[in-house]
């Protein structure tokens, strides 16, 4: 793949329109990835947050010699379970599971990937337990663009759940998976924009 074909395949994930849910085939990608668990309001959540955009320091800036104008800034995402799926579609945030995500190239390799991780260690200390890079598979999801505060999600994902899908003959294929395309620091809550894909059969 060529690094014309990566940034072109992630346009078309990254994409999806805000009116209706959409189907996508989604390809194996492979990202830096964090788990935690309980209130993403909590710090555990925003220091994983932290680890992993200055992990990928030494891979974006390699990403930005081969791509130059065409690098586009990867987005955080987060995948989203519980024991009872009642607590995710509720947002009973104490009783959450999640794994903070951000997409890398596809020549990120395990040198390359160690490196941004000894660039945060010499930055942040001691690594959490479970960064690693890893290869997901999501294939055929269904997605939709969500504009507006992060409170809305969950009013969008209980129609995704409880009316499209069951409507749709389909259930899901694995974790809820939100991708924020904004950063929440510098952006208006109303002018927030989140992707919600959900992969499914």
């Amino acid at each position: 793949m060529t690094t014309i074909d990566f940034r072109d395949r992630l346009y078309d994930l990254y994409r999806p329109p805000s009116d209706h849910f959409s189907f996508v085939d989604v390809p194996d990608m492979q990202f830096a990835v964090i788990d935690g668990n309980g209130n993403p309001e909590g710090a555990s959540f925003a220091q994983a947050i932290k680890w992993l955009f200055t992990v990928i320091y030494p891979i974006k800036r390699d990403a930005k010699k081969r791509m130059g104008k065409r690098f586009a800034e990867p987005p955080l995402e987060c995948l989203w379970w519980a024991d009872d799926m009642n607590d995710l579609i509720t947002g009973n945030r104490d009783k959450l599971k999640w794994r903070l995500m951000i997409v890398l190239p596809h020549w990120t390799d395990d040198a390359l990937f160690a490196q941004g991780v000894e660039t945060a260690v010499g930055r942040l200390g001691e690594k959490p337990t479970t960064l690693r890079r890893e290869i997901m598979t999501e294939g055929r999801s269904v997605q939709i663009l969500h504009k507006g505060p992060y409170e809305g999600l969950r009013n969008t994902s209980a129609k995704l759940y409880q009316e499209f899908l069951p409507e749709n003959g389909l259930k899901p294929n694995g974790h809820h998976h939100e991708i924020y395309l904004d950063d929440a620091t510098r952006t208006a809550p109303e002018k927030r924009k989140t992707i919600i894909r959900q992969p499914v059969i």
